[in-house]
């Protein structure tokens, strides 16, 4: 890439943008609470987090209720109780909407790929980040490879009219390092996500940044 190429980023919602964690956590310990099984502490959905709804659920599970029609009906109480409570304690990261806001000012392309449902990652992104004109907004859908396959990020990356290697990837899980580097882009982690600094540097992060702002010294 030549020094002139412009260079643009996606980024990964769930631990990279904003913090979820307790709102998800809540979610799932209600429907566990429902069926009448044990809760887990808020920090054990760091692990679970990342791959889908659908392996947050199984993860949670006891093991010896994983079976397929038992996940079906779980997952769909989850999706119904997260619906009721996505923003009651979710917010942005500290330096996020300072770094979103410089981004837009420098009109560098960015977009959000996420593994959680696209109809709630739509809604998501638009009610924390409304003044943001993101070229594309994916969540996970029927038919679509969820991360870490490359395909989705490939996509977005040619609607921001970008080549792989003009594009920056931050997330803050294992999932999101390999999907960055299958597609050829930049990849790097966000050290204040969920998954912490070591599982994103085994990964191959090329670098793993410890606030939002660092990330504007990749587009210097």
């Amino acid at each position: 890439m030549t020094e002139h190429q412009q260079r643009g980023v996606i980024f990964d919602l769930d631990g990279t943008l904003l913090n979820t964690l307790e709102d998800l956590a809540e979610s799932m310990n209600i429907v566990l609470s429902q069926m009448g099984w044990s809760t887990h502490p808020t920090e054990a959905y760091r692990k679970f987090v990342g791959n889908g709804m659908d392996m947050l659920v199984q993860r949670a599970l006891p093991e010896k209720h994983r079976q397929k029609s038992t996940a079906t009906e779980c997952l769909r109480a989850m999706r119904r109780e997260y619906a009721r409570r996505w923003a009651k304690t979710t917010r942005p990261y500290s330096g996020i909407t300072a770094l979103l806001d410089q981004l837009a000012s420098q009109q560098c392309p960015m977009a959000v790929l996420s593994n959680k449902p696209d109809d709630a990652t739509q809604e998501m992104v638009k009610h924390f980040f409304p003044r943001v004109d993101f070229h594309g907004i994916a969540g996970a859908q029927t038919g679509k490879p969820k991360k870490p396959d490359p395909a989705m990020a490939l996509q977005l990356s040619e609607i921001m009219g970008l080549s792989p290697g003009a594009t920056l990837f931050l997330g803050d899980s294992n999932t999101d390092i390999q999907t960055a580097r299958a597609a050829g882009m930049v990849a790097l982690g966000a050290g204040w996500g969920f998954r912490g600094p070591a599982e994103l540097l085994d990964a191959g992060a090329a670098e793993v940044l410890d606030a939002p702002l660092k990330l504007l010294n990749w587009l210097e």
